[in-house]
């Protein structure tokens, strides 16, 4: 498959919408993360639709709600819209509590379209494999940049991969379980703690 002008103007869109910001924990541009998840997307095979909601999964969440989700809509049209919505946790200023977030996040997975599980897992294998890294390099300090904690933040991955394991496995699930499964165990956690 060959990547039309839209996912360039996808890139420069998100690479835009998101200049200011950066990855938990550090000063690793944002953009990093998304170019991240689009490239793993690509790699389990995403159309260019699906590519382009990758680089624009987090733009509502994070970078202006119903107005930003317009702007995608206008520019990318309503497939692309409808994967990223998929992908989007809350778009409510301020956001609801955190763990009320992530359960209603865990049980839209086993319903979502193949595509919002494609670009969610693609998104959640690149934060995995992020927070993998830098317990290698931080040890149990990692945890003290996310809501959830160890214990929460461990949850919610083993969570997640209990949710798209019951939409149907895939070779990306099989390969979120295992990053899951190496930070548990670098941690000190079992699966069904």
């Amino acid at each position: 498959m060959k990547l039309s002008e839209r996912f360039t103007d996808a890139l420069t869109f998100a690479t835009q919408l998101h200049a200011n910001q950066t990855r938990k924990g550090g000063g690793v541009p944002y953009i990093s993360h998304l170019l991240g998840v689009a490239s793993i997307a690509l790699e389990y095979g995403a159309n260019e639709d699906e590519a382009i909601a990758a680089l624009l999964h987090d733009a509502i969440e994070d970078q202006g709600g119903a107005a930003t989700r317009e702007e995608i809509r206008r520019c990318f049209g309503d497939v692309v819209t409808e994967i990223v919505d998929g992908c989007t946790d809350s778009d409510q200023t301020p956001k609801p509590p955190w763990l009320q977030r992530k359960e209603a996040y865990i049980a839209h997975i086993p319903t979502a379209s193949a595509s919002v599980r494609l670009v969610s897992a693609a998104d959640k294998l690149h934060n995995a494999w992020s927070i993998l890294k830098d317990y290698r390099l931080t040890g149990d300090a990692v945890w003290e940049r996310f809501q959830g904690g160890k214990h929460g933040t461990l949850w919610y991955y083993r969570s997640l991969v209990k949710a798209f394991h019951t939409a149907g496995s895939t070779p990306l699930v099989e390969e979120f379980e295992r990053v899951v499964d190496e930070l548990e165990r670098l941690a000190g956690i079992q699966a069904n703690e």
